[in-house]
């Protein structure tokens, strides 16, 4: 008996831009109603997110010096935590668009896509937030301990919303290159070969994510990048396979 899915008719392009144009839509919904929930904790969520800053400050404060400046800070809290919040439905509808173009059995990687890729991400943002941000915080202060330092807290929300966002989205190569080797798209013997070239695109993307030029941020996002990197290299060692063709009732 042929699979059910199997019988979905062909998608034209106007209906994959009609698709992606309703996940787009489904996903700023939620993300909208997770701000909601948040922004009614935004202040105590901030001083969750500054803590690594008054830690450093040994009891110093953030500052601000526009009069609207709480307010936004408060609605960039708000919305961040509400993306956090609702990254399992984004990632859901990520999982909607693209599985048309899967074979009916590679579609039934939806709950371990969401679940991993949603695990994966929490997790990146958090390391950024228990190990990176404090590493930084502890760093930049003790480089100027000779003057008054008089941190923003634009300044600080900018440099935590870029590494908490580029740390939860590097956590996701492993499970990017779990999924293309199931498909039978990358190898590990591939990812080897490529090594140089990957190294040298880690280091731009960590260049291009830090909110600072210094060469100590960007090592210190390179070097967890490259280690996830090479997991990918054992994970698509261990679990990779080619793709197999889709048999005649598999085929739209």
């Amino acid at each position: 008996m042929p699979d059910e899915s199997s019988s979905l008719p062909r998608m034209t392009v106007l209906e994959h831009l009609q698709e992606l144009r309703s996940c787009l839509l489904r996903s700023l919904i939620a993300v909208f109603l997770g701000f909601l929930v948040c922004w009614a904790m935004a202040s105590r969520l901030f001083a969750f997110l500054a803590q690594p800053a008054y830690e450093a400050l040994n009891g110093g404060k953030l500052a601000f010096t526009g009069l609207t400046d709480p307010f936004m800070l408060y609605m960039k809290v708000a919305f961040i935590a509400g993306l956090f919040l609702t990254s399992p439905y984004i990632l859901l509808q990520i999982w909607n668009f693209i599985a048309p173009g899967l074979y009916p059995k590679e579609r039934r990687l939806i709950v371990p896509f969401v679940f991993f890729t949603t695990v994966f991400f929490l997790a990146g943002g958090y390391f950024g937030y228990r190990v990176v941000l404090p590493l930084m915080c502890d760093f930049f202060i003790t480089l100027g301990k000779d003057f008054q330092p008089v941190i923003t807290i634009r300044d600080y929300m900018g440099l935590a919303t870029k590494l908490l966002l580029g740390m939860g989205l590097i956590f996701e190569l492993p499970i990017l290159i779990f999924f293309l080797a199931r498909l039978g798209l990358v190898t590990a013997g591939f990812m080897m070969r490529k090594f140089k070239y990957a190294f040298l695109g880690i280091f731009i993307i960590a260049a291009v994510i830090t909110p600072t030029p210094d060469v100590v941020t960007q090592t210190a996002l390179a070097i967890p990048m490259l280690v996830l990197y090479l997991l990918g290299v054992l994970v698509a060692a261990l679990f990779g396979s080619p793709r197999e063709k889709p048999d005649e009732e598999d085929q739209d």
